[in-house]
């Protein structure tokens, strides 16, 4: 579609081009992608990032070339951080809006379609929480970041699952 030469302008626009396509797949592909990183996911991510790699750089595979393609990611990305921060309306366009997925111990089957989910995912879930039956639950809710935040009625409080690293410990700390 756009034909640029190697040059380094053209790097840094084919660069902010992907980054934002990138962006813009994994929001259409869903949070839950996000926090449930699946072996097939993790490939694809490889995948993916192996793919766009030309489409940045084009034939420039030197030092300057890969230096400016990386430094206008990170560019761009502070730039993203710092547009949601400020603006409500842009953050829910790029992050979208929590879910709610159980309500006073119902399934919301509605959410957990939207989110992608199915019953037997939702019960593992709730499971790495503590909470042995839905009905224990007051709410659980799909979080923007793709963690699942739990309230259940033995613990009153909320918790953030996060997944465990490859040590078995967890990466994150409940809230």
């Amino acid at each position: 579609m756009f034909h640029f030469g190697s040059d380094l302008f053209s790097i840094a626009f084919r660069a902010v081009a992907v980054y934002l396509f990138i962006i813009l797949a994994i929001r259409l592909s869903g949070k839950k992608e996000l926090a449930q990183l699946s072996v097939i996911d993790l490939v694809f991510i490889l995948l993916i990032s192996n793919a766009v790699q030309n489409a940045m750089v084009g034939n420039d595979a030197s030092l300057s070339g890969g230096l400016v393609a990386a430094a206008v990611l990170f560019l761009v990305n502070a730039g993203l951080k710092w547009a949601i921060l400020r603006s409500r309306r842009f953050s829910k366009l790029i992050q979208g809006q929590p879910i709610l997925l159980v309500y006073h111990g119902k399934v919301q089957p509605k959410n957990l379609a939207k989110a992608g989910l199915t019953p037997d995912e939702l019960k593992e879930a709730l499971r790495e929480h503590g909470v042995r039956a839905v009905e224990e639950v007051d709410l659980a809710v799909l979080e923007v970041d793709g963690n699942i935040s739990v309230l259940s009625n033995e613990f009153q409080e909320r918790t953030v699952h996060k997944r465990r690293g490859r040590n078995g410990l967890s990466r994150g700390q409940s809230d």
